[in-house]
């Protein structure tokens, strides 16, 4: 992975960038970020694929990712709502999405970037959900230990002025919901209290 220099930096979200990165395919000619905060990821998505769209309804966010793209080339930034821009459909090979989409309605987003994807097109959508049962309690609190030594050790940084707010849905209903939306899909929880859900269109 090509470094970035004083804007690499590790969190609970970019730990699972090398996810994404792994599940791209090979080429990649057209790569879209929903929620791309800072632009993070869609600068490392820059260095393998031809052309990456990063979009976010912050304009705080995008004027940071603008300012530290440094005029790569074939790397966009869009201040936008990504359920109401017109982007074409079908037209990218990667779309991909860390910690956003508890921010818009589940369906409607994993619907939409579905639809946005190439046959053959990759998904890759690394999420929240909220603890709903005792079992989900146990497990993020037998985790909490290992992930706070983790945060201490690797520096955790969060950047400045990033959105903020709670998932609501649960485990078990974000793994139904994208199993049901997307058949054939892959879902797993992580480690930081995180799921991914990993799916190539047919």
């Amino acid at each position: 992975m090509t470094r970035t220099g004083d804007h690499d930096y590790w969190n609970h979200n970019t730990h699972y960038h090398r996810l994404v990165l792994d599940a791209m395919p090979d080429p990649c000619e057209a790569a879209l970020d929903v929620g791309c905060g800072e632009g993070l990821l869609a600068r490392r998505l820059a260095t393998r694929a031809r052309r990456v769209t990063g979009v976010d309804r912050s304009a705080e966010m995008i004027r940071q990712a603008r300012g530290r793209a440094g005029g790569s080339g074939g790397l966009e930034f869009l201040a936008a709502d990504f359920l109401r821009h017109p982007f074409p459909e079908g037209a990218y090979d990667l779309v991909c999405s860390v910690a956003v989409i508890h921010h818009m309605d589940f369906t409607a987003a994993l619907t939409r970037m579905a639809d946005l994807l190439r046959p053959g097109g990759t998904l890759v959508v690394v999420g929240l959900a909220r603890d709903r049962t005792p079992l989900d309690r146990a497990f993020s609190g037998a985790v909490l230990p290992a992930i706070m030594i983790a945060d201490r050790v690797r520096g955790k940084a969060d950047p400045a002025g990033m959105p903020m707010t709670e998932p609501e849905m649960s485990w078990g209903r974000v793994r139904r919901e994208a199993l049901r939306l997307l058949p054939g899909a892959r879902f797993r929880r992580h480690l930081y209290w995180r799921y991914s859900v990993r799916w190539r269109k047919p």
